[in-house]
């Protein structure tokens, strides 16, 4: 989300036990037992750096914008998605927290994974290295290419996209 909400009352030890029991079960997998679901969360835990206190802290709450960014990596990384779409999420982070993020987010690439990254700032792919990149203007896909583009991009504006779309 690019607004992560805060759910007080709801620890995050408690929301992700639930997320990742109601996923093994849609998947015919059996619950995973305490001991080893804690023995996951501290594994996953690691790939963002998020300090163990935050697991007893209600979802987001009382999180900075950097803590909550974090936490979602952290979300994803025990769910494990086969596709996850992160809209903007380097809105409002440092760059320390953006290098936490983006290294999260490349270390659960795998080739049975994709992510769509939604961004408006190349910086943000200098750290996640995209395959493609794809520009969206209303509504549409209207060019694609490879990591040179987010680059070119930064480097032209937007403007000559649209030109190149007027003259068609």
């Amino acid at each position: 989300f690019q607004y992560p909400v805060e759910i007080p009352g709801v620890s995050m030890t408690n929301f992700l036990k639930a997320a990742v029991n109601e996923k093994r079960k849609y998947q015919g997998l059996p619950e995973l037992k305490a001991g080893d679901f804690l023995k996951l969360m501290n594994e996953k835990r690691k790939v963002v750096e998020l300090d163990s206190k935050f697991t007893r802290r209600s979802v987001n709450e009382g999180f900075s914008g950097g803590e909550k960014k974090r936490n979602e990596i952290f979300q994803m990384a025990m769910l494990e998605p086969k596709l996850a779409i992160l809209d903007e999420t380097d809105s409002g982070l440092d760059v320390d927290a953006m290098r936490i993020v983006a290294d999260g987010v490349n270390k659960m690439h795998t080739p049975e994974t994709s992510a769509i990254v939604i961004t408006h700032y190349e910086r943000l792919l200098d750290m996640i290295k995209p395959d493609v990149v794809h520009v969206l203007y209303k509504g549409r896909i209207v060019k694609t290419a490879g990591p040179e583009l987010a680059k070119e991009i930064e480097q032209r504006g937007y403007d000559w996209i649209k030109a190149e779309l007027e003259e068609e």
